[in-house]
């Protein structure tokens, strides 16, 4: 059984920025603060970890292994390149779901713009994962308006994941999050409100229990 220390973290966080000319871009809410905790977390109990970020105003926890990406495409790359060397994936980014089908060369007069912006999906990094996965504990994120636990559990099961922390969208921005835990078997822990820090913790230790059972 390996020691705290030698598991090798792979987390990612932020969101991602998908351009439809060369300053222009559709993103999402995502500040990167539940990430960037969690890379702390992990730091605290091994020196093996890589946080993959999107762009973000925060600075990244000392002693972990940095990568900035700017796209879901980028992402995707940086993720699946890194993935088969860790034993814990804890994907925390708000990767867009969607992005512009073309990019254009030049700025986008408002005048010119015919008011349609097409769309195509981005990468599905997480299911990529999932398929791929051996014995790597994989955990993905939930942000939904609306029937929460019902969402979250549909994408754990889709996904193929170890387990999925599910939180309202409204926890984006901020400082604290009341999370639910969802496993197989129907499983579902519900944590009080706090701060991300101690939700950061707790989904770090939860995930150091699967990769080393009592």
């Amino acid at each position: 059984m390996k020691p705290p220390a030698d598991i090798r973290f792979l987390i990612t966080a932020g969101p991602t920025r998908e351009f439809f000319d060369p300053i222009r871009y559709i993103s999402n809410r995502s500040s990167g603060k539940m990430g960037y905790a969690i890379a702390e977390a992990a730091r605290a109990i091994s020196p093996q970890v890589v946080l993959v970020s999107g762009p973000t105003a925060l600075t990244p926890p000392k002693g972990v292994e940095f990568v900035s990406v700017t796209t879901a495409e980028q992402m995707a790359k940086a993720v699946w390149r890194l993935f088969g060397g860790v034993d814990v994936c804890i994907m925390a980014a708000a990767v867009c779901d969607f992005r512009p089908t073309k990019t254009a060369a030049k700025k986008i007069k408002k005048g010119t713009f015919s008011g349609v912006l097409e769309l195509e999906p981005t990468p599905d990094i997480l299911a990529e994962l999932g398929r791929s996965r051996k014995s790597q504990v994989l955990v993905g994120f939930a942000a939904e308006t609306d029937d929460l636990e019902k969402n979250a559990r549909q994408k754990l099961l889709r996904k193929g994941l170890s387990f999925i922390v599910a939180n309202d969208a409204s926890t984006f921005e901020a400082e604290t999050s009341r999370p639910s835990f969802l496993g197989g078997e129907g499983k579902i822990e519900r944590l009080p409100e706090m701060p991300k820090s101690e939700v950061a913790k707790a989904i770090v230790e939860r995930a150091m229990r699967l990769v080393r059972p009592p």
